[in-house]
């Protein structure tokens, strides 16, 4: 029972930066933005992260870097899709390229004979909750992580709340499946795509940031080692709604976390074949997730010329 307990335990850190980063992806994308840089928006809050908290040992303020990061990152994307009109696809496949290599680069500059030894920061601690900790099982599972677990957490419901129940729920949908009648109904498309993209960009490099020093305590290059693009199929598997969004992250989460206990029991399997189960899940969902109507923004990926 401990292990299956500390299995689920694990299937829950790792599909937190994961639903992070696809919750961003949802507003986004019902904003009718098609933003395939979430990778290198992940790569920039887990780098930002982590040189934060190196040089000022303060974790609060790397997390915060992380989520000014992706929001940079997202500024970049939307100034030029939405304003430029730019093929979004073509963008979002340099956001991922500048990512990586800004990374990299930055990395190997600031830490090169730390990187060596490997250079570890102060990352956020076990926060368990007062008397739901101790609830047998159940407690180990959903209420001993870190704060940014918890913030994960509240995210799901909150942004079913916003896009269901509010008027910019209301607001960011309408851009998204048509704008024009949005236009002529007094909405500003621009404004809200441009909301709607800088939010999901600090989202993403909340969900980069918690890789770097939540999850782990270090860097290195790539870190994300594909999971943007994970995000994305999470997306499509989620339905574009915060609730399967959340189910989605889990399934991946639980897929890592067997990747890392098969890894753990030594059974003679080769690590490549392992590490590629992860890979594998994503493409069994989103092919059973294609056999079925999905919800998806009309308009997404289309610039909106105001006439």
């Amino acid at each position: 029972m401990d292990q299956v307990s500390f299995f689920l335990a694990a299937t829950v850190r790792m599909a937190t930066p994961l639903m992070i980063a696809a919750l961003g992806l949802v507003v986004s994308e019902r904003a009718g933005l098609m933003n395939i840089g979430v990778e290198g928006t992940m790569l920039a809050g887990a780098f930002a992260a982590f040189s934060v908290s190196a040089f000022t040992g303060n974790y609060w303020l790397g997390i915060l870097c992380a989520m000014l990061a992706g929001c940079v990152m997202a500024l970049l994307f939307a100034f030029t899709s939405i304003t430029l009109r730019t093929p979004q696809i073509v963008i979002g496949a340099a956001v991922n390229m500048l990512g990586s290599g800004l990374t990299a680069v930055l990395f190997r500059k600031l830490f090169f004979d730390a990187a060596t030894g490997g250079i570890q920061v102060a990352t956020f601690p076990a926060l368990p909750i007062p008397l739901l900790h101790a609830i047998p099982i159940l407690g180990s599972i959903l209420f001993n992580h870190n704060v940014i677990v918890y913030i994960g957490m509240l995210l799901v419901p909150a942004l079913w709340f916003i896009m269901n129940r509010t008027s910019t729920g209301l607001k960011i949908i309408a851009v998204g499946e048509h704008p024009r009648a949005a236009d002529s109904m007094g909405v500003n498309v621009f404004r809200t795509r441009y909301a709607a993209t800088l939010f999901s960009g600090v989202l993403m490099g909340l969900a980069g940031g918690y890789l770097s020093i939540a999850q782990a305590n270090s860097f290195n290059v790539d870190m994300t080692g594909g999971k943007g693009y994970i995000a994305m199929a999470i997306v499509v598997l989620g339905k574009w709604t915060p609730g399967g969004v959340a189910g989605g992250a889990l399934l991946f989460g639980g897929a890592n976390a067997l990747q890392m206990t098969l890894q753990n029991l030594g059974l003679g399997i080769p690590n490549n074949i392992i590490m590629m189960v992860p890979y594998i899940v994503t493409i069994l969902a989103v092919l059973t997730a294609s056999r079925h109507r999905v919800i998806d923004a009309g308009a997404k990926g289309i610039p909106y010329i105001k006439v």
